[in-house]
């Protein structure tokens, strides 16, 4: 393990510092209801709010979400002109109250084929809420896990080609330190929505160790509810961190 994922492994593990969710569903529940991708996409900003509010009421560290990925720009283009304009109006809605409410925001992935008007908003609401000490709200945005290991490795690379760090020092101590999220607790549970199994290049490095939960709901019907029922389901894990289940009971005891 490397040296944030090292924690103490418990038989029965408590309540997750860190969530990380895969949102999706959005498209299939408009069309289910004869409606537009972005009219799915703004009923899918009811159940972040839902979400938000329910992982701090629960004291949950940091949430990470999953908005936009780097893969998603193949979308047709006026899918994509909507959910930039959708995620434009929750920065200046939004951020506000998650201000009042003492939630740090920061966003993660490469901003920059984003608009100069939208990368200025995103540094605004950093700015505002950074110095906030209630929980970490992450949106990862025009992220893609692998984009994020090949970043790392690049700064590694420019590190030992500038003789700061010799190529011996490169290991998964030092990659671990250079990808997103890497002053982060370990992500202890992974949620994606819509029943579909599989991560979607998302946070490839950093859910080397996590728990899934695999929710039936589509996004704009996972509402507090169904995040607790996903965290019931982490309570009920046993996190063996590649010990044995004998090994893992007996330190548990």
């Amino acid at each position: 393990m490397t040296d944030t994922q090292s924690r103490d492994v418990q038989a029965t593990p408590s309540m997750p510092r860190h969530v990380a969710i895969i949102m999706d569903g959005n498209n299939r529940w408009a069309r289910a209801r004869g409606l537009s991708s972005a009219q799915g996409h703004r009923a899918g900003v009811e159940s972040l709010r839902a979400v938000i509010r329910r992982a701090a009421e629960q004291r949950i560290e940091t949430l990470t979400l999953f908005a936009f990925s780097s893969e998603n720009w193949r979308r047709p283009s006026a899918e994509v002109g909507a959910l930039m304009e959708l995620f434009m109006l929750v920065l200046k809605r939004e951020v506000k109250k998650l201000h009042e409410n003492g939630i740090r925001l920061s966003i993660i992935g490469d901003r920059r084929r984003f608009s100069s008007s939208l990368q200025k908003h995103m540094n605004r609401a950093e700015a505002l809420t950074r110095d906030n000490s209630g929980m970490h709200l992450v949106v990862a945005a025009n992220y893609g896990g692998r984009w994020d290991i090949a970043s790392a490795a690049q700064r590694l690379a420019r590190k030992v080609a500038d003789g700061v760090m010799s190529p011996d020092a490169v290991d998964e101590s030092a990659l671990d330190r250079e990808v997103c999220l890497s002053q982060e607790p370990p992500i202890d549970l992974c949620i994606r929505t819509s029943g579909e199994q599989r991560i979607s290049n998302f946070l490839l490095w950093q859910l080397a160790y996590a728990e899934f939960v695999f929710a039936p709901e589509l996004w704009p019907d996972f509402d507090g509810a169904a995040f607790d029922a996903a965290l019931d389901a982490f309570k009920q894990r046993q996190r063996r961190f590649g010990m044995s289940q004998q090994q893992v009971e007996v330190q548990g005891a």
